[in-house]
């Protein structure tokens, strides 16, 4: 294990049975990955060598699967992460203006955590769901048509309330 503390050997005990259990598939890196985001909420070096020593590959094809996908983090993350997504239609519709409002609401700049871990700000180039434009998703919820800080507050407020 990479750590003296009792806590992280317990996230890397966990994480040596995902990779046990998906070492049989065909390809498993990104599965394992996916997993040891979930187990430690982002993905540190440390963590992608010892997913690369365990597996018996070149950290550099760990470092170079985490940093090619946008899913995966390198840095932690909030507790709720805000994909807004600058799609065509979202961009013809105004993605700019609520990448801007949401900074403004949270603080914070595109790709930053506030401080108080609640969330983080990413983009994703499409979500699939262009008549709703320009749209944002938090986890698995969608939020479309945000044309007003209100309505934006609202949802953030949402979230917030449940920290």
């Amino acid at each position: 294990m990479a750590n003296n503390n009792p806590a992280k050997n317990i996230l890397y005990q966990k994480l040596q049975v995902v990779i046990d259990e998906k070492m049989e598939l065909q390809n498993p890196l990104i599965e394992i990955l996916h997993q040891a985001q979930e187990i430690f909420g982002y993905l540190p070096a440390e963590v992608q060598q010892f997913i690369a020593d365990q597996m018996r590959i070149p950290v550099g094809s760990v470092y170079g699967t985490v940093t090619f996908y946008n899913f995966f983090s390198m840095e932690p993350r909030g507790k709720h992460v805000i994909n807004v997504c600058t799609g065509t239609a979202c961009y013809v519709k105004g993605a700019s203006k609520l990448i801007q409002m949401i900074e403004e609401e949270l603080s914070l700049n595109m790709g930053e955590t506030t401080k108080d871990g609640q969330f983080t700000l990413t983009s994703v180039r499409c979500v699939g769901a262009c008549s709703l434009a320009p749209i944002f998703t938090i986890g698995e919820e969608i939020f479309g048509q945000i044309d007003s800080r209100n309505k934006l507050k609202t949802i953030l407020d949402k979230f917030n309330r449940y920290a």
